[in-house]
């Protein structure tokens, strides 16, 4: 019995992160699960691609190769567009996070995809952690008593050059449309999507309904590169979401749920899953588990594909209250400069990196107590700005 044909694949954006997806697709070639068809990117490539067609045009790529599922990896504020031609052209979609900025696009891209028939998964590679399974189980399960808050921690280290990497980075738009490259929503958005779907395991159904943020930045940029974000919502336990890409050691971003009964601390990326603050086991739950295993995303649409029984790990419906929180912060007044005396250089990398006094103490701070920067009486901090999420 000969073999069914495997689905074809184009990726749009195959250069910077797009690498990623092109070993993601070579590796599923490899298996015989798929066939990369094309490849698109205003860029020259950095790697031949023998035998496969070469773009520039993504909408000359889709006619030319009809494929069956297109990867979308650009800039945040192309991702619209090129979904919307993708989907016009009879294809199934992973597009890359953010997916889009404002919760108009998304319901925009939403009925496109229902009028054709046609699914969309998006970008949140950590969805696809087993420890993170393993953590929703345990919410679920009351293994940690009530959750009384759910926060994530992150430290980078980001240089002048990380600002220089594209003529999008560090922007709040371009060329009228929005592009939103802070903290919270580019470099961080895997641990706000960590912490919604959290909070969801804790209360299932509740909504977003109000936040509070604070937003600074270190250098002159449009973006933060530092954030505090607390969001309340109609159920179940706030979240907190403490980050910085001005920080003096490196963090990647931890997941932190606290309960009645005990706490966790899922680190990302290693999904080493951790329970009480002495790393005690919880009634069935083994303490240390680090499994580091994970489903791809690309796989995962494979397997929805063929059987629609098989649960997308990140549907774009999934992520509209991502969303409505992208458009709340890039709404949400310009971040406050840092004073250069909370500042010093930091002399580990190529180029000009600065660190803001204090910050990665405020950071762990902020998410074990679950208050943001301005209750720490921190020097260099500013009011933080309230308001109001709009309800689906």
């Amino acid at each position: 019995m000969s073999q069914p044909t495997p689905p074809t694949v184009a990726l749009i954006g195959a250069t910077g992160y797009g690498a990623q997806h092109r070993e993601a697709i070579a590796a599923l070639e490899r298996a015989g699960r798929v066939r990369l068809v094309a490849l698109c990117d205003t860029r020259p490539l950095s790697e031949e691609a023998p035998g496969v067609a070469v773009h520039t045009d993504h909408r000359a790529m889709l006619a030319a190769a009809r494929p069956d599922i297109v990867v979308v990896s650009t800039p945040p504020h192309t991702h619209l567009p090129i979904a919307l031609d993708a989907v016009a052209a009879g294809a199934d979609l992973l597009l890359e996070k953010p997916p889009v900025t404002s919760l108009a696009d998304h319901d925009l891209l939403s009925r496109a995809l229902r009028d054709a028939g046609r699914i969309c998964q998006v970008g949140f590679q950590a969805q696809g952690s087993h420890a993170l399974a393993a953590l929703r189980d345990a919410i679920r399960d009351g293994r940690l008593g009530e959750v009384t808050g759910v926060a994530a921690a992150g430290t980078w280290i980001r240089d002048d050059a990380y600002y220089d990497r594209s003529p999008w980075a560090g922007r709040r738009s371009v060329n009228g449309q929005p592009v939103v490259d802070g903290a919270l929503v580019n470099p961080f958005a895997h641990t706000l999507m960590l912490g919604l779907d959290l909070v969801r395991a804790a209360a299932p159904g509740a909504v977003p309904t109000r936040f509070t943020l604070e937003r600074y930045r270190t250098r002159e940029i449009e973006v933060e590169d530092t954030a505090c974000l607390r969001v309340e919502f109609s159920a179940g336990p706030p979240l907190l979401i403490a980050v910085t890409l001005s920080a003096a050691g490196f963090r990647e971003g931890d997941m932190l749920v606290h309960g009645t009964n005990g706490s966790a601390v899922l680190e990302y990326p290693t999904d080493r899953l951790l329970f009480g603050p002495d790393e005690a086991a919880l009634p069935g739950a083994a303490a240390g588990l680090a499994s580091g295993d994970r489903t791809g995303l690309l796989a995962n649409l494979l397997d929805h594909r063929r059987d629609p029984s098989v649960a997308l790990l990140a549907p774009l419906d999934a992520t509209r209250d991502f969303t409505a929180l992208v458009e709340a912060i890039l709404t949400a007044p310009a971040p406050t400069p840092v004073a250069a005396e909370h500042l010093r250089q930091h002399h580990d990398t190529g180029s000009p990196a600065w660190v803001i006094d204090g910050i990665d103490a405020a950071v762990t701070t902020a998410t074990t107590t679950m208050t943001t920067y301005a209750n720490l009486n921190l020097p260099w901090t500013t009011s933080p700005y309230t308001a109001p999420l709009p309800r689906p």
